[in-house]
C-alpha cells in the first residue's frame, strides 16, 4: 500500500507552466519578444451546447437573457423574452424540458470546471412560465396564399408546421390518430409528459391559425394525389410508430408485443395490467418507459392469459373493477450492451433501478420458450458481446450460456419502423424516407420530410428536421434554389440586428469589418463564425470560474411498491430563484459577457470599453491597434474565447 498522499490539489488552468521553453504550436513562433504581428480580433464562435443541440436552440442566449446579461425591451418580462428566444427555435421547452435527454449537457464545456450547466432545468423552468401566464406566439402580420400540407401530427410535423405559420403560410396537418402529439403523446407515458402540458404546448401552435384533420389516413380516408393537386408543398412527418418483431426465429407469439404498441395501448386507456412476469427487451429510453409502465400497472390475481393478445389490434378493454385488486409485476430489462454503455438516459435507468426493475446487460434473444398453445412462457437469452463496427452492429454470441427467463408477457423495443401504407411511393427501400440536406424527398419536388421517417431518433432531433425542413419549403414556395445548409446548423446571437434595433450603424459597404479599428461602422475586427466553428473548452481562460454546484431539479424516487398505481409526475421544475443562479453558471462560450479582465489586464490600455452609447450586447470593448503590441494577454485572460488573436495590421 503506497504511503504517498492522495492528490487533492485544485484544479489548475494555467495555459503555460513553470519552466515551459517547448513552443506547443506555429502560432507561438508568431511571438517577438514583447510584442507580435498579431492583434485580438472579436470571434463569435457557436458554443458545444448550442452545437450539440438537434433542434439547434439559441441556449447561450435564452441563458444570457436569463441571468440578466441580455435586457428585455420594453413591455416583456426577462422570462418571456427568453421564452420567445428560446421557441424560435424549439415550440416544446415545457415538454423537451422534461424528456429530451439534454446532448446539450453533454457538450457542455462546463464539464470541464465541474459539472454541465442545467440547460435542460432552466428550459423547463421557462417552459412553466409560459404556460402558467398563457403567453401565446405572435401571429405573423401578413399571410400568403400558399398552402402546405403536413403528414403527421408529432414533434416533426408540429414545428414545421409551427414555422411555416410564423412564415404566413396556410398549414394543414393530416393525422391518424384522436389528437395530436405523435410519440410525444402515444409514445411517452403521462407521468413524463403530463397530457395538459402537452395539449398547452401543442394548442399554440393551432392558434396561429393551423388547421387539422384528425382520424385522417393517407391512402384510406384522402390520396396523395389529392393533396398533391390541392397543396403547394407537403411536409412527411408521419414517424415509426410501427414496432420491430424480436429478430429470432419464429419470435411471434400472441403475448409478445412491440413497444409501441404496448405504449400506445396504456396510453389510449386500453392497456390497464400485465403480467405478473414481463420480459422487455431494448436498452434504449423507450425500454425504460415500458419497463416502468409496466411496473406501475401491475398484475391483477386472476388475469385471463389471453389478456394481451389484442395490444396490437387495438381492442384491449380491461375490467376496472377487476383492476382495484392489481398487484406489483416483476419487470426485467434486457439489453445487448452492458448496463454502463445502454443509450438510455443514465438517471431514468438509476430511476427504474430504484423501482426494483432488474436491467441485465449483455444478453441476446435466442428464442422462445412456449406452452401447447404457442404462447410464450419465457424468453430465452444467451450471454453476448456487442459493439458498433460504423454503422453496423456486431454480435457475439457466447455458446452454452443460454438461460430462459420466465414471462406472461414480453415487449420487443428494439426500434420501429415507418408504415408507408398508402405512401409506398416516397419508401426509400431501407424502412424510411430518402432526402437531401434541405430534407427534401429524392425525386419529389415540393415534398420535405423529417423525424422519425428519416430514421428514428430523438424528439429534439425530429423538431430541428421540421424546422429546417420549414426553411427548405419557404425556398421552394419562393421559387428559390435551396442551396447548401451551414456546417452548423443552430440559431445564433446577431449583433448586426442588436445594433440595428439600438440604431448604431452597421453598413459593410463602408469598409470591410476585419483588418481594420477606422471604419464607421460601429465595430470592427469582428467575424461570426458561429455557422462553421464550436468552440473547444482548450480556447477558454476556465481559471475564471469557480467550482459553483449545479443546482438540481427535485426529483420523486420510487420503490417498488410505491411505483405500483403512481402516475404521478416525479420531476419539479426549479424556482425562480434558482433558474437564475443555474442560467449564472453558464460560460457564455464563443461570445463576451463583459467581464472586464480583457480592460483590466491590458497593459498597453489597448482594449477599452466602447462608450455606452455605441455599446450593445456583443459590443462591449474594443481595441486601440495603435496601442497594441500584440502581447495576447487580452487573449489570454478571456474566460469565454471570444477574444482571439488574429493577423491585423
Amino acid at each position: 500500500m503506497s504511503d504517498k498522499p492522495e492528490n487533492t490539489a485544485p484544479l489548475n488552468f494555467r495555459r503555460y507552466k513553470d519552466g515551459d521553453t517547448k513552443i506547443k504550436s506555429w502560432r507561438d513562433q508568431i511571438f517577438q519578444a514583447s510584442h507580435s504581428h498579431k492583434c485580438p480580433t472579436y470571434i463569435q464562435s457557436t458554443p458545444p451546447c448550442q452545437g450539440s443541440c438537434p433542434a439547434g436552440e439559441d441556449i447561450r442566449g435564452y441563458l444570457a437573457i436569463v441571468r440578466g446579461t441580455e435586457k428585455p425591451p420594453t413591455g416583456l418580462t426577462w422570462q418571456e423574452y427568453a421564452w420567445r428566444r428560446l421557441t424560435s427555435a424549439n415550440p416544446f421547452p415545457s415538454v423537451m424540458g422534461r424528456v429530451c435527454p439534454a446532448p446539450c449537457e453533454s457538450g457542455c464545456n462546463r464539464n470541464e470546471v465541474e459539472d454541465h450547466v442545467g440547460i435542460n432545468s432552466v428550459e423547463h423552468f421557462l417552459g412553466e412560465y409560459a404556460i402558467a401566464n398563457k403567453l401565446g406566439f405572435v401571429k405573423p402580420e401578413t399571410r400568403t396564399d400558399r398552402k402546405v400540407a403536413v403528414i403527421g401530427g408529432g414533434p416533426a410535423g408540429l414545428s414545421c408546421a409551427y414555422q411555416l405559420a410564423l412564415k404566413g403560410h396556410a398549414v394543414t396537418i393530416f393525422d391518424d390518430h384522436a389528437y395530436l402529439g405523435g410519440m410525444m403523446r402515444y409514445g411517452i407515458p403521462g407521468f413524463r409528459t403530463p397530457r395538459d402540458v402537452l395539449d398547452a404546448e401543442i394548442q399554440r401552435i393551432l392558434d396561429l391559425g393551423v388547421e387539422t384533420r384528425l382520424n385522417c389516413r393517407i391512402g384510406t380516408d384522402v390520396t396523395m394525389e389529392q393533396i398533391r393537386a390541392e397543396f403547394d408543398a407537403v411536409f412527411l412527418g408521419m414517424g415509426a410508430q410501427a414496432g420491430r418483431s424480436l429478430p429470432i426465429p419464429d419470435g411471434t407469439a400472441a403475448n409478445v408485443v412491440p413497444a409501441t404498441a404496448f405504449l400506445r395501448a396504456f396510453n389510449d386507456g386500453r392497456l390497464q395490467h400485465v403480467g405478473k412476469r414481463v420480459v422487455v427487451v431494448g436498452g434504449g429510453d423507450t425500454s425504460i418507459d415500458v419497463a416502468t409502465v409496466a411496473r406501475r400497472l401491475g398484475h391483477i390475481e386472476h388475469a385471463k392469459p389471453t389478456d394481451f393478445d389484442d395490444v396490437i389490434g387495438g381492442r384491449m378493454a380491461h375490467d376496472v373493477a377487476e383492476v382495484s385488486a392489481k398487484q406489483g409485476c416483476d419487470v426485467v430489462l434486457t439489453s445487448l450492451f452492458s448496463v454502463d454503455k445502454m443509450q438510455a438516459n443514465k438517471h431514468e435507468i438509476e430511476q427504474a433501478k430504484a423501482e426494483g426493475i432488474e436491467i441485465r446487460g449483455g444478453l441476446v434473444p435466442v428464442g422462445l420458450v412456449r406452452d401447447t398453445t404457442g404462447r410464450a412462457t419465457a424468453l430465452r437469452v444467451a450471454r453476448c458481446e456487442a459493439k458498433m463496427i460504423g454503422a453496423r452492429l456486431d454480435i457475439k454470441t457466447l455458446e452454452g450460456t443460454e438461460e430462459d427467463i420466465p414471462a406472461d408477457l414480453i415487449v420487443s423495443a428494439i426500434g420501429q419502423a415507418v408504415d408507408f401504407t398508402g405512401l409506398e411511393m416516397f419508401d426509400a427501400g431501407k424502412g424510411g424516407v430518402a432526402t437531401d440536406r434541405n430534407y427534401q424527398v429524392q425525386g419529389h419536388k415540393g415534398v420535405f420530410a423529417g423525424g422519425d421517417a428519416l430514421r428514428p431518433h430523438l424528439l429534439t432531433t425530429a423538431i430541428g428536421h421540421g424546422a429546417i425542413a420549414a426553411d427548405g419549403i419557404e425556398r421552394f414556395l419562393a421559387g428559390e434554389e435551396q442551396g447548401k445548409r451551414p456546417k452548423i446548423d443552430v440559431h445564433v446571437f446577431d449583433l448586426q440586428r442588436k445594433m440595428v434595433e439600438k440604431g448604431l450603424p452597421f453598413n459593410e459597404a463602408h469598409g470591410p469589418i476585419l483588418g481594420t479599428d477606422k471604419a464607421d461602422i460601429g465595430i470592427h475586427n469582428f467575424d461570426n463564425r458561429s455557422e462553421r466553428y464550436v468552440i473547444p473548452h482548450d480556447e477558454l481562460y476556465l481559471g475564471h470560474f469557480n467550482n459553483t454546484p449545479r443546482l438540481q431539479r427535485s426529483i420523486t424516487t420510487l420503490d417498488k411498491e410505491s411505483a405500483l398505481g403512481n402516475f404521478e409526475e416525479r420531476l419539479d421544475p426549479l424556482s425562480e430563484k434558482q433558474a437564475v443562479e443555474e442560467a449564472k453558471r453558464c460560460m457564455s462560450c464563443g461570445m463576451c459577457f463583459e467581464c472586464d479582465n480583457c480592460v483590466v489586464y491590458c497593459p498597453q490600455t489597448a482594449v477599452f470599453r466602447v462608450p455606452k452609447k455605441q455599446a450593445t450586447l456583443g459590443r462591449y470593448v474594443a481595441t486601440d491597434y495603435s496601442k497594441c503590441i500584440g502581447c495576447h494577454i487580452c487573449s489570454d485572460v478571456c474566460p469565454t474565447g471570444y477574444i482571439q488573436m488574429g493577423l491585423g495590421e
